[in-house]
Parts: structure tokens; sequence; C-alpha cells
């Protein structure tokens, strides 16, 4: 316990190096793109084809420095990654190609899960829930919760796309083995549920499951990749117990 308290004060300790600057970058680059996001927003409505309407009048400024905000994450993910594995690499000694590998791998997974989302899944789950309007029902969508829909939807699919990696990394590092993340995966579906419900935008059950079924799939792949690259192995033939065994 005392070394887990150690390792996350190193982290912590770590991680402040990095924020100062994290935040100014962040805070410039919203400030840049908030002068180009009225294109960022009239391209979400074309690709997803809805009208907006705003009821109150501070609703389309907050709506753009929403989208502001949300498109200077997206776009600085690989120095927030970079920085947050330089941080959790400090304590568990993962430095070189073994850091960088982490950092591509996450942004890869980061950047596939939003294109999926914004692909497939978002206009389908948009779909799916404005096809319950009739004739007598029309849906009028409001700016600012299109875009925190939108902005928080691909964003969830983003980080939960990134569960393999970290699946792997608390395996290489001894926290976690393949075997206790296997005998577990019915307490994972608890996590999952209560995630989902958590990042989808609305507590309906269809956006929860068009998040939850893809999470459980990157669990199992995670417990794959464990498998597949041998990390137990390797661990075990380094570490004189395996309490998880």
């Amino acid at each position: 316990m005392n070394a887990h308290l150690k390792s996350l004060a190193i982290f912590l300790l770590e991680l402040r190096g990095f924020l100062k600057l994290l935040m100014l970058t962040i805070v410039g680059t919203t400030a840049a793109l908030f002068f180009v996001s009225s294109q960022l927003l009239t391209g979400f409505q074309h690709h997803l084809g809805e009208k907006l309407y705003f009821f109150s009048v501070a609703a389309p400024f907050l709506a753009h420095v929403n989208l502001s905000f949300f498109g200077a994450l997206y776009l600085l993910m690989p120095l927030c990654m970079f920085v947050l594995w330089k941080a959790l690499g400090k304590p568990f000694g993962v430095t070189g190609k073994t850091l960088t590998w982490y950092v591509v791998a996450t942004c890869v997974l980061f950047y596939t899960g939003t294109i999926f989302c914004a692909l497939i899944t978002l206009p389908f789950g948009i779909s799916f829930l404005l096809g319950f309007q009739t004739e007598a029902l029309k849906a009028v969508i409001s700016v600012d919760r299109f875009v925190t829909f939108v902005t928080l939807f691909l964003f969830g699919f983003g980080v939960i796309f990134e569960l393999p990696v970290f699946m792997v990394f608390t395996a290489q590092v001894g926290l976690i083995t393949r075997k206790t993340y296997a005998k577990n995966r019915r307490y994972a579906v608890l996590v999952i549920a209560i995630l989902a419900a958590v990042l989808t935008p609305t507590p309906d059950v269809f956006n929860m499951a068009l998040m939850g079924v893809p999470l459980y799939l990157l669990y199992e792949s995670g417990i794959f990749l464990i498998r597949y690259m041998k990390i137990d192995e390797r661990k075990s033939r380094t570490a004189p117990v395996d309490v998880d065994a």
C-alpha cells in the first residue's frame, strides 16, 4: 500500500509540473478556434442534417465557446497524452520507446473512437432518437444542447477506445493481471453500464448501449492483448509470486 501511495504522489507531482503549460496552451488554442467556431458548427449541422435554434441570448455565444474548447482538446490530444503518460511513466519506470508506444497508441485509439462515433454511432443515434417525432410532435433542438451532446458523445467514445492500452499498462507494471481482468468480467459489465450512463449525454437505454457494447468489446480486446503480448508470462519470470495465479 505504501508503494502505491508513493507512486500516486510521484504521479501527481510530475503531472503538476506540466499542468500550467498545458492549460495555457489549451486556453490559447480555444481562443484561436473561437474565430472559426461558426464554420465548425456549420460543418456539424451539415453532417448530421439538423436545424438548430436558441432560447436564450447567451446560448449561441456559449455554444461557440464550448465548441472551441472541445476543439482545442481534440487538436491537443497528443500533447495531453504525452503529459499524462510522462507523469504515469515516472513512478513505474516506463520511459523511452515504451512510453512513446503508449502515447502513440492512445492517440490513435482516441481519434479512431471519435471518427467511429462521428461517422457511425452519432448519426445513427440521432436518427433513431428523432425517429419518434410525428406531425404533432416536432423536434426543436437548441444549439447549446446540440453542441454539448455531440462533443460529449465524441469525446466519450474517444476515451473508451483507449481502454485496451490502459489495461496493457496496468498488466505491464504489475497492478492488475490478465487473470484478474478475466475473473471479474461480471463486475466489469456493471462498471461499464455506470460509465455509459455517466458519459452519454442522455440517460436512455439506446444511447447507453451505443457506448456500453463497444466498451465491453474493448475490455475483451484488452484481455486478448495482454495474453497475446505474453505480459503475464514476462512478469512471472521477474516476480517471485503471482497472487492471482
